[in-house]
């Protein structure tokens, strides 16, 4: 089983903030909230560990008005308004969830990065499908289906007790089919997108097998598999992460410019300007090598039609 959502998004922070990282301030819920909840119970022990403005709980942001010290009971700010901030959207929360003050790379963005890096990956990386359908006398052009972005081979299963399945050399694929009926095309093609096939030497009544490519799916839920659900091999897990860095490092530069004067004068020294850039472009590096690996890969792994048939 390949790495989860909640999985890499931890990767990817670690490679953010270092495996030995500045102790984050937090605490954690000491009783069940609702999406619909304006106040929280947190452990009273560890209540000053947040402040007012910004926490986020899981996936989500909040904004805090007020806490009490000695219950742990924490005050929303504005309502509801101050439930699933910053694009987040609220939620329950079950008892023991941390609650971080003020988190540098809050999830949910760090969980966007990650599903923009797995999206940016096609065309160069692609998950192969297959669809197989009969053939029939006299017709010409069969409805594949909505996700087929590209074919990649056309086979049909051949008369015999060898069962070969012969690739076919004459095809095309149709992405603009016709989706409505009319006096030249009576039967509309549901999905848009169909293979035509140009020989008919096919005996009727034979599979036909489409192998395609497809473009991969992002992940939702902190629990997805990143194989199952992306259609990625797990190899793909560091290129992934390296992309969601690349993504996320410029967004430190520009908080870096809103740092208070005297605060940013004691931190020059340390951490000088364009420090953020710098790292995003050593990670955009590291990303761009690894395609560039996989790219080959894949390239080699799955022979086309013509080193197929060679």
């Amino acid at each position: 089983m390949a790495a989860t959502f909640d999985q890499i998004a931890s990767r990817v922070k670690q490679q953010l903030l270092g495996y030995t990282r500045d102790q984050a301030s937090i605490t954690y819920i000491t009783s069940p909230m609702t999406a619909t909840d304006t106040t929280f119970m947190v452990d009273p022990d560890t209540v000053t560990n947040i402040s007012k403005g910004l926490v986020e709980i899981n996936d989500e942001l909040l904004l805090v008005k007020k806490y009490d010290r000695s219950t742990g009971t924490v005050t929303v700010m504005a309502g509801l308004n101050g439930r699933g901030v910053e694009g987040t959207t609220a939620a329950s929360h079950t008892t023991n969830s941390i609650v971080t003050d003020d988190p540098m790379y809050p999830l949910t963005r760090v969980k966007e990065a990650i599903n923009d890096t797995i999206q940016g990956l096609y065309p160069d990386l692609w998950v192969f499908g297959d669809f197989e359908f009969t053939k029939i006398a006299a017709r010409y052009e069969y409805p594949v289906p909505t996700e087929v972005e590209d074919v990649y081979k056309v086979t049909v299963n051949t008369i015999g007790p060898s069962a070969v399945w012969f690739p076919l050399s004459s095809w095309r694929f149709n992405p603009d089919a016709s989706t409505t009926a009319g006096q030249v095309k009576p039967t509309p093609t549901p999905t848009g997108k169909t293979i035509q096939i140009m020989r008919d030497f096919i005996v009727p009544g034979r599979a036909i097998r489409v192998e395609y490519i497809k473009k991969p799916n992002t992940m939702t839920l902190g629990t997805d598999d990143f194989t199952t659900t992306t259609g990625f091999p797990d190899r793909y897990i560091d290129l992934v992460t390296y992309g969601a860095c690349w993504r996320l490092l410029p967004a430190y530069e520009s908080a870096r410019l809103q740092q208070q004067a005297i605060e940013a004068t004691e931190r020059a020294p340390l951490v000088p300007t364009g420090a953020g850039a710098n790292a995003s472009k050593y990670y955009m590096a590291l990303y761009q090598q690894r395609l560039a690996e996989e790219r080959t890969r894949l390239q080699r792994l799955f022979d086309s039609y013509q080193t197929f048939n060679a």
